[in-house]
């Protein structure tokens, strides 16, 4: 136990690292190689295709990382439980977390009680639950829109520079292994190589993101959360798929869909958070 404890917390420390990585690493392929290179006009200082390109990458790439600050912003822990209480005897004494009662759950990882605990995230290295669900949400959505964009862009990339043609889709599934041996051979380079991986990082990345996205948003409609599922348990939620919703996305929902901003209202307690909501 203490060795996967151990493992879980070098999880939490080096996944926001890997997170930051990759968008550094995005942004400079994008301005540096992607956009210079795919929107080139001899003799134009400034294209309009060039301009809208780079407008709706910085506004997925900000609204990723907007959504990634709120969701650290405004942790789901309870504000009134400064000791933690004994666990239930429905305790399934995990690794990572303790089940307490009535929607809370102890995470050793955080060390704090959290309210409506539904998972905790490695990438942003705290908990998930019912406080900053809706960011969490967004930012998966974000995210993945920034990297299946990076991985269009990064197709065109190779088609303009390269002359390489994707018409055969089994030109992109037998890119890396080609890549891979040519890079040993010496045929192209690092920055080459590493290019091509990244198309893969991108598109393993969007279509995850994606994929827990819509499985957050059907847990959410009917009142449920991650942590129940694992445990079978299923909830008759008392309100209906509408108000589940509006519960997580606030009633300004249609703002946050464009912007990083605070549309759930500030409880005055824990209990409001969920007092129709019990595990």
């Amino acid at each position: 136990m203490i060795i996967r404890m151990f493992k879980l917390r070098l999880l939490n420390a080096v996944a926001p690292a890997y997170f930051f990585s990759a968008t550094a690493v995005t942004f400079i392929f994008h301005f540096c190689f992607f956009i210079p290179t795919i929107f080139q006009s001899p003799g134009i200082s400034l294209r309009a295709s060039t301009v809208i390109h780079t407008a709706v990458f910085l506004y997925l790439m900000l609204n990723a990382l907007g959504n990634y600050v709120m969701t650290i912003k405004y942790p789901a822990e309870s504000a009134n439980e400064t000791v933690v209480p004994a666990c239930s005897a429905d305790c399934s004494d995990k690794i990572d977390a303790h089940y307490l009662l009535n929607g809370r759950h102890f995470c050793k990882l955080c060390k704090k009680v959290i309210l409506r605990r539904d998972h905790h995230c490695f990438f942003t290295g705290n908990c998930i639950g019912n406080k900053n669900m809706r960011y969490f949400i967004m930012f998966c959505i974000y995210t993945s829109c920034t990297c299946l964009y990076s991985l269009v862009l990064g197709v065109a990339f190779l088609t303009v520079e390269y002359n390489i043609s994707f018409e055969n889709p089994l030109t992109f599934l037998t890119l890396l292994p080609l890549s891979t041996g040519y890079l040993f051979l010496g045929v192209i380079s690092g920055l080459q190589f590493f290019l091509v991986l990244m198309l893969y990082v991108w598109l393993g990345i969007g279509l995850v993101c994606a994929g827990f996205c819509c499985q957050q948003v059907l847990l959410v409609a009917r009142g449920q959360t991650y942590c129940q599922m694992k445990r079978g348990q299923l909830v008759e939620s008392r309100s209906s798929w509408k108000d589940n919703l509006s519960d997580v996305f606030g009633s300004r929902w249609a703002v946050g869909l464009f912007l990083p901003v605070q549309t759930v209202e500030a409880f005055s307690g824990d209990v409001a958070a969920h007092h129709h909501k019990h595990d």
